[in-house]
């Protein structure tokens, strides 16, 4: 997300959020979507969630694009995809198209701790901003809620007499909690006598790491939850059989928490178009996209869709398309990689602190990374448009190289300003997707098909995305691999856990590294999301603060406006 210090305005996020002229949330759901107030739920005046049978009711869309907005390998320099997914929503609408964004919802974690919010940024937002970047509607309360007890439903079926033959010490259900708390990582349960239960190994992951989420991300209506729901595998018997969460009568339950959630969140931009927000999966450790309910439901009732996902291209728009869009049947129609002269020149070498000088020479080195992006998204037979994030300090030589680069592999390159301007600064990367949209059909296929081995579906993703030579894991991840492949997965896709910072796991690795291996360290298997969640490197699915976190700045002043929230 853009800065205000990288603009001519010096007002902050929250300032500019703050004395947002919006309007009554049920206005926006029936002048702008044609959705009545009997079909929208109310959370107050300025968000609403969307009724299930509503959405049911509806026909498809058959003429409705969908777009993506990924981004190159993320720099502390910072690069705005979720900031052009509003611009972008904002100018399409600004040149007469009938267009709604989708996007993720915050978790608290990042917002505590280092990344800050996900509602985009300067006059590209969506409102209301901070509540979306906290409690918002309850939606990640709940599926913590929804996680938490079926951990309890596991240890108490345990405890009263097991009918399930779970093997106490082969419980693979984890625990949640939707904030960075590394002293969770690994912990001891049931301590304290018979009365407490059978004492065993546990962990808390971060509730967008959680399966629920992916789950609640995936499924297609409350029937698909359940179901899904129904499937996780929670732990094992002692001949190493999966036992599921129906065994111990815990999906109806979790269900029964979710079943408001499930609702997609429809909530405004700046300049009150309509935007869907809802789930929010972590795209270095989960699949990263927003749910597919709202997606379906926003190519029902819009010409143009445009949606995220997280982190660069090489995470959220590779799960995005072989996960996401394989489970969910979507085909996109373009993309949009969004782009900073300043991150390309770090990814050449430059420090944070030297970015505002031209350096055509590092720029050029960084290019690397955004055609890497550009070649890894032309596999799957979709066209892209690269989406330039202007700062003050680019210079015209420097503008002039990106476009050439991008010219060189037959992909247009726009600038747009739509922190500073809002969607007017958007409109010509507006015009430019609609023009590729009409002009560059879509042969959109996944990378990998269902069909070859789990092995080899990863090392595919690291040799066609990440540019590794090869793949490796010890002899205990190798064997769960082949019982997986031989146990009914082998069908299913990966989503791969490793570092966003890099192509590699190594996160000092910038540009476009090649040759390097990708170390397995763990393989999960999420039978509920119908994926293979496939840890790299040093990652962590419960991430730990700074050392100088977010939170040691956010307050609420002495008239309860909260301060230091971006």
């Amino acid at each position: 997300m853009a800065t205000s210090s990288q603009h001519k305005n010096p007002k902050s996020d929250i300032d500019i959020a703050r004395v947002a002229k919006k309007r009554p949330i049920l206005e926006v759901g029936k002048d702008r979507l044609g959705i009545g107030a009997e079909n929208l739920v109310p959370y107050g005046h300025d968000k609403a969630k969307i009724s299930l049978d509503y959405i049911s009711s509806l026909p498809d869309n058959p003429d409705s694009k969908l777009i993506l907005v990924t981004a190159i390998t993320p720099t502390p320099a910072g690069e705005g995809k979720t900031t052009t997914t509003v611009g972008l929503g904002d100018g399409l609408n600004r040149i007469g198209k009938n267009a709604l964004i989708c996007l993720r919802e915050p978790s608290l974690g990042p917002c505590f701790g280092l990344k800050g919010g996900a509602a985009g940024g300067g006059y590209a937002q969506v409102v209301p901003m901070e509540e979306i970047n906290l409690h918002f509607t309850g939606d990640f309360h709940a599926i913590s809620a929804a996680n938490n007890l079926l951990a309890a439903m596991v240890d108490n079926h345990i405890y009263w007499g097991n009918r399930a033959e779970i093997d106490p010490r082969r419980v693979s259900w984890r625990r949640v909690v939707d904030m960075n708390d590394r002293a969770l990582r690994s912990i001891v349960s049931s301590l304290g006598g018979v009365a407490n239960g059978f004492p065993r190994e546990d962990g808390f992951d971060i509730t967008v790491a959680s399966e629920v989420m992916a789950i609640f991300c995936l499924a297609r209506d409350l029937e698909d939850l359940r179901s899904r729901l129904g499937n996780i595998v929670i732990g094992y018997k002692r001949d190493r059989t999966p036992v599921r969460a129906r065994e111990v009568s815990a999906e109806g339950a979790m269900t029964t928490l979710l079943k408001d959630a499930l609702a997609p969140n429809l909530v405004q931009t700046l300049e009150n178009n309509p935007a869907l927000v809802h789930g929010g999966p972590f795209a270095n450790i989960a699949h990263g996209c927003n749910s597919v309910l709202a997606t379906r439901t926003a190519m029902k009732i819009s010409d143009y869709v445009v949606t995220e996902a997280g982190f660069g291209a090489d995470l959220g728009a590779e799960k995005f398309f072989d996960i996401k869009c394989r489970k969910a049947g979507l085909s996109p129609n373009c993309v949009v990689l969004v782009a900073t002269i300043r991150a390309l020149k770090m990814h050449g070498g430059v420090t944070k602190d030297d970015l505002g000088k031209e350096n055509l020479e590092a720029l050029a080195t960084g290019m690397s990374n955004l055609e890497r992006h550009l070649s890894n998204i032309q596999k799957y037979g979709v066209p892209v448009v690269v989406g330039v994030n202007r700062f003050s300090a680019d210079s015209e030589a420097e503008r002039q190289l990106v476009v050439e680069r991008c010219q060189a592999m037959g992909v247009t390159a726009v600038e747009s300003d739509h922190w500073a301007s809002g969607g007017a600064g958007a409109e010509g990367l507006a015009h430019a997707v609609v023009e590729t949209i009409d002009n560059k059909p879509s042969n959109f296929k996944p990378l990998y098909g269902d069909d070859i081995p789990l092995w080899d579906k990863v090392r595919t993703v690291a040799q066609q995305i990440y540019g590794a030579e090869d793949i490796i894991g010890d002899k205990k991840v190798v064997g769960q691999f082949k019982d997986l492949q031989g146990g009914g997965f082998g069908d299913f896709p990966v989503c791969i856990a490793k570092t966003q910072y890099s192509f590699s796991t190594d996160p000092n690795l910038k540009g476009a590294p090649t040759g390097h291996v990708v170390p397995v360290r763990e393989v999960r298997v999420s039978a509920g999301a119908e994926f293979l969640v496939v840890v790299c490197g040093d990652i962590m699915t419960m991430p730990g603060l700074p050392r100088t976190p977010a939170a040691n700045s956010i307050d609420v002043d002495d008239s309860g406006n909260i301060v230091g929230l971006f």
